[in-house]
């Protein structure tokens, strides 16, 4: 039988397999109109003799079924209702199975997920890694999709369980962060006060500044790639990962780096993963962040340490094992 995989499984999924098997729009159509079909049996999903399952894919499977008789909970499967599949909403994964697109698995995870972990989950799908449970996170040519083509999803599927709060978490994504802590690091600075974050003007991540002609007296290469960039300022903030950047050839590379950025009139932080992990020294490098950008920090406490404490413990725990 026919199984249409979403939720957790589906994440798991494209955290695996990547972008290689997003398919165009007309393979998502023609799998969509398959899978609706397999969505109207009274048919408990199950998986075949040594629980078969897509790449990636833990057990239990999350499945979505079209009728209540299909709702399944066992040792191998896990059920859950959805009433109609959205227009190219899964893709075609092969041997009987049918995934749902980032886009439709983004939208059901928002009826599990708090505001912060939904955020973070769209901002991974709309950066070029992919977390892990256990181990570095793997780097990405591409993201698996972006905030324009989330939304459009969103806004065009019909009103369920999640679809407002998806629709909040757009309101604070970034796309093209390059590791899970480039989007906590953001996230921590950016998020309004309500939401336990510094407030401060959104950077543009993995930001390319380009040396003129004029200038290359003053570098060693044609452009430098900043972390997190705020180019009206001519700020650049560098995460000194330890996993990345114990090569000496990496850190001779990334000191020339900054040099160049610094000739170019850029300011240039380092931020360790050490400072991150420990609030009073964030709290330091935010209020850093805020002077070189113009934002008078105006946050009133207890109230915003408590929830800025809460923000940091979830997403913390949202990055697992990864870096």
């Amino acid at each position: 039988m026919d199984v249409i995989i979403g939720y957790e499984s589906a994440v798991q999924y494209w955290r695996t397999v990547g972008p290689r098997f997003l398919r165009g729009s007309k393979q998502r159509r023609e799998a969509t109109a398959h899978a609706r079909k397999a969505m109207r049996s009274h048919e408990k999903p199950r998986l075949s003799g040594g629980n078969r399952r897509p790449a990636g894919c833990t057990l239990p499977v999350h499945a979505l079924v079209g009728t209540p008789e299909a709702r399944a909970q066992t040792k191998s499967v896990r059920g859950h209702r959805w009433e109609s599949l959205p227009e190219r909403s899964v893709v075609d994964a092969g041997g009987g199975f049918f995934v749902s697109t980032p886009e439709f698995c983004f939208l059901q995870m928002a009826s599990g997920l708090s505001l912060a972990r939904l955020i973070q989950l769209a901002c991974e799908l709309c950066g070029t890694y992919a977390q892990q449970d256990c181990g570095p996170a793997v780097r990405r040519e591409v993201a698996l999709s972006s905030a324009a083509k989330l939304r459009a999803f969103v806004e065009a599927a019909p009103r369920v369980n999640g679809r407002a709060k998806a629709l909040r978490a757009l309101d604070y994504v970034v796309e093209g962060a390059a590791s899970p802590m480039e989007t906590v690091l953001t996230l921590l600075l950016c998020l309004p006060y309500r939401l336990g974050g510094y407030g401060i003007e959104r950077p543009q991540l993995n930001y390319q500044v380009n040396v003129t002609n004029r200038q290359r007296k003053l570098a060693d290469r044609g452009y430098c790639e900043c972390d997190l960039c705020w180019p009206g300022s001519r700020l650049a903030v560098e995460y000194d990962s330890a996993l990345y950047h114990l090569d000496p050839e990496r850190q001779e590379s990334d000191a020339r780096r900054r040099a160049t950025l610094v000739s170019l009139g850029f300011t240039v932080l380092t931020v360790s993963r050490m400072q991150v992990m420990d609030s009073g020294s964030f709290n330091q490098f935010a209020r850093q962040i805020a002077n070189l950008t113009g934002k008078r920090l105006r946050y009133v406490d207890p109230g915003f340490t408590r929830v800025h404490l809460a923000l940091r413990e979830e997403l913390f725990q949202g990055m697992g094992g990864s870096e």
